[in-house]
């Protein structure tokens, strides 16, 4: 990446909904304002929750086919197309912040983007003219991530947006009936409190510290890359500078979506 001064990008947590976001009245117009309203960035560096891999894992920096990584969806689901340009010079940069003695990092050089990456891409920036760079989670400890954050955030600086793709809320086995459910609830407005009062340690312990969490998130991956959004912000001293933009709840989930910055 260049070394010229750019001006300093926000890090950014979102919900990405399942394909059909794509067909909701509200959702996709929230996701296009919000990016309309940011700084135009010169690339996308992406976590997602639908991708674990150790040793940490660079996906495709030239344009690729999607992962269509879901299952008993309308076939209109799987013609989607987002043809990004690939990332090699940020995928050169994020090599250099990354590797260190014993910590390696590796090349998936056809794994393209899922759908944690593309859903909410599609709609925030359809034009697909950004360089989208996605990178595996190679840990769900929170810990580990924030540390991954802060190690990606001089990129920032150059002009790069972080983005961490999960869902505040994520139990489907749980969504029984119609409406939210009161965990989904519970979790949510916990959440926001937390972020709101920057307490750090509360959201680094969320399973125990949080009512609902083990049901709000039996498995932590959709709550997990809040933590490398995070500490892309910590590093540069913005976790008070924290605002959520998307709130309120999809299929019974919470799709609150943060900004730092």
């Amino acid at each position: 990446m260049s070394t010229v001064a750019q001006e300093r990008m926000p890090a950014l947590y979102l919900s990405h909904g399942a394909p059909p976001l794509a067909d909701d009245p509200v959702w996709p117009g929230e996701l296009a304002a919000w990016s309309a309203g940011l700084p135009r960035p010169k690339a996308v560096l992406i976590v997602s929750a639908h991708w674990e891999e150790a040793p940490l894992a660079l996906g495709a920096t030239e344009t690729v086919p999607l992962v269509y990584d879901f299952w008993g969806f309308p076939e209109h689901y799987y013609r989607v197309k987002y043809d990004a340009p690939g990332a090699p010079e940020l995928a050169e940069s994020v090599r250099k912040l990354l590797r260190a003695p014993g910590i390696p990092v590796q090349d998936v050089p056809d794994r393209g983007l899922d759908h944690g990456a593309y859903v909410p891409l599609v709609e925030m920036y359809p034009e697909a003219d950004l360089p989208v760079l996605q990178v595996s989670m190679p840990t769900l400890d929170p810990v580990r991530l924030m540390e991954i954050g802060r190690k990606l955030a001089p990129l920032r600086d150059e002009g790069v947006l972080i983005v961490g793709s999960g869902f505040f809320t994520h139990n489907l086995a749980a969504l029984r009936q119609a409406g939210t459910p009161a965990w989904s609830a519970e979790f949510d407005d916990w959440g926001r409190r937390a972020l709101e009062s920057r307490d750090v340690d509360a959201l680094l312990d969320f399973t125990r510290k949080s009512p609902a969490g083990q049901l709000a998130h039996p498995r932590t991956e959709h709550f997990a890359p809040l933590f490398v959004t995070m500490g892309a912000a910590d590093a540069a001293g913005e976790l008070d500078a924290q605002k959520s933009v998307i709130d309120g709840f999809w299929m019974g989930l919470a799709k609150r979506s943060v900004q730092f910055g």
